[in-house]
């Protein structure tokens, strides 16, 4: 299945990609404004970025009635550790692993130059794929998120990105995905050895301004480390 995508590029052959996943219910649409707030200057001197912002597919979710809309993955309970879609979860994967190869297959940049980044089902997506992608990735950027199946990753995970920097930033008034649920993930990943830059702020489940600072500082620590 292709997916529906939003492609900015700042030259004709950019040496850097950003992929961003969006939430649930949102489209490709929906973080371009936060692209458009990142000053990302020191990497497009050195070689150019693209910023690749995909829809995900449109599918009946349970939690919302069984209305159809854009989503990764169904949500069956208002507690994100019960009765998990792990099918959707995995064709989702598979999509994202996709695109990431699709950087390399069609615009020459190798993964070890690819930073994949999601907000809310998005950050869970991002860090399912990432964790378990079989080639070294640049950095993973989880925002307002989780870890799905989460006792699953362990045993899944690649060799591959054990090393690879991850960003993870969470609202304290977070009631959507409660910083219970984050943490619980941020100390799985801390127990498995994996460099977790955490950020706490105080908000609902959205972005702020210093988030977003943060985010900026670490990408371009993160992808010039990466050239």
């Amino acid at each position: 299945m292709n997916l529906e995508t939003i492609e900015l590029q700042t030259r004709e052959a950019p040496r850097f990609s950003l992929l961003v996943l969006h939430g649930l219910g949102a489209d490709g649409n929906d973080f371009v404004p936060v692209v458009q707030a990142l000053d990302l200057t020191p990497v497009l001197t050195q070689g150019g970025l693209r910023v690749v912002l995909p829809s995900a597919p449109e599918i009946p979710v349970t939690i919302n009635g069984g209305m159809r809309m854009r989503a990764w993955y169904d949500i069956r309970h208002g507690d994100l550790s019960q009765r998990e879609d792990a099918d959707g979860l995995r064709a989702s994967q598979a999509l994202v692993e996709e695109l990431i190869d699709r950087e390399e297959r069609e615009f020459g940049i190798p993964p070890e130059r690819v930073v994949l980044m999601g907000f809310s089902q998005g950050c869970a997506m991002t860090l399912m794929t990432g964790l378990r992608y079989p080639k070294r990735l640049a950095g993973l950027v989880g925002l307002s998120g989780y870890l799905p199946l989460l006792d699953t990753t362990e045993a899944q995970r690649s060799p591959a990105n054990a090393t690879t920097p991850i960003f993870l930033a969470h609202g304290t008034g977070d009631g959507v995905v409660l910083p219970a649920r984050a943490k619980a993930s941020l100390a799985e990943l801390r127990r498995l050895g994996y460099a977790v830059d955490w950020h706490e702020y105080p908000m609902a489940h959205e972005v702020n301004m210093d988030e977003i600072q943060a985010l900026q500082h670490w990408l371009v620590q993160t992808l010039t480390a990466a050239a």
